[in-house]
C-alpha cells in the first residue's frame, strides 16, 4: 500500500507541515518517491507517524521522541519520567488554581506572595507602601518574609504613620521634627512586639547586605527628602532608647 503526503497524514491525524518537519529533523525517513516524483508511503511509515504523533499528545518534546528510536520496544522508563514531570505540572497547577481563588475571593494583590499581606491590610496601604513590600517579598528569606507578615496582620492604626504618608517634600524644619517626635513612640511599640524585627534580614538568599541595601535603595526611590528626613530624625530618637523623650521608660 502507498500513499501520499497528504494521504499519510490524514490518516495520522497530524498535518503536511509536520510531516515534512519530522522529516527535515530526521524523527521520519524519507520514503521513495514514484516515477511521477511524488513520495510513496507505506504503513512502516504510518505507524511511525502515529507513534509520534500520540507521544507528542501525550507530553513527550521531539527531542524525547528522537531519543526513543523508532524500534518497538515498550519506553517503560520514559513514560514514568513523563508521568513524574506531569504529576509535579498538575500540582503545580492545583497550587495556581487555588491562590487564582483567593486573588478573586479576597481582590487580593497580584504582586505580593498569598500570605505576605492580607488584602484588608494592602486595601490602605498608600502606593509607595505596597511598592515596598513587592521589594521585601523580593529580599527577604523566609524567616523576614514571616516576621513582616505577622507585623501587618497586627498593626495598629497611628496618626503619626498616617500622617507621614502625605507629608509633603516641602514640610519645614519644625513639621519634621515634631512628626519625628511623635512617630518614635509608634515604633518604638512595634520594635517591642515584634523583636524579630531586628534580624528580619538575616536569612536573605543573597545575604543581608544586599537586602539592606536593595530596601534603603528603593525607600530612597519611593518616598519623598521630607520623609526620608523624618524617619532619619526617628531613628536617631530610637538609638537614644528609653532615655529619648516620649519612649516607655
Amino acid at each position: 500500500m502507498a500513499w501520499s503526503t497528504r494521504e499519510v497524514a490524514e490518516l495520522a491525524g497530524t498535518s503536511l507541515r509536520a510531516v515534512r518537519h519530522y522529516h527535515q529533523i530526521g524523527l521520519l525517513p524519507v520514503p521513495e518517491r514514484r516515477s511521477n516524483g511524488y513520495k510513496q508511503y507505506g504503513v512502516a511509515h504510518l505507524v511511525r507517524l502515529v507513534r509520534i504523533k500520540r507521544l507528542v499528545d501525550l507530553g513527550f518534546s521531539l527531542p524525547q521522541i528522537a531519543a526513543l528510536g523508532d524500534t518497538d520496544e515498550h519506553p517503560e522508563q520514559a513514560l514514568r519520567e513523563l508521568d513524574a514531570e506531569l504529576a509535579e505540572t498538575i500540582e503545580r497547577l492545583q497550587r495556581a488554581r487555588s491562590e487564582l481563588a483567593e486573588l478573586l475571593e479576597n481582590s487580593a494583590p497580584t504582586d505580593l506572595p498569598p500570605d505576605f499581606a492580607p488584602p484588608a491590610v494592602v486595601a490602605t496601604m498608600t502606593a509607595a507602601d505596597r511598592k515596598l513590600m513587592v521589594v521585601l517579598s523580593r529580599v527577604l528569606g523566609p524567616r523576614g518574609q514571616q516576621i513582616y507578615a505577622d507585623l501587618m496582620k497586627e498593626s495598629l492604626d497611628d496618626p503619626a504613620a498616617r500622617e507621614l504618608d502625605t507629608l509633603a517634600a516641602d514640610a519645614d524644619e519644625a513639621t519634621r521634627q515634631n512628626l519625628a517626635e511623635r512617630l518614635a513612640p509608634y515604633i518604638w511599640s512595634v520594635r517591642q512586639a515584634h523583636p524579630g524585627l531586628a534580624e528580619s534580614q538575616a536569612d536573605a538568599p543573597r545575604g543581608p547586605h544586599f537586602a539592606g541595601k536593595a530596601i534603603d535603595a528603593a525607600m530612597a526611590d519611593l518616598y519623598n527628602s521630607a520623609q526620608l528626613d523624618v524617619l532619619r530624625r526617628t531613628r536617631q530618637i530610637l538609638q537614644r532608647g528609653p532615655s529619648a523623650p516620649g519612649l516607655p521608660g
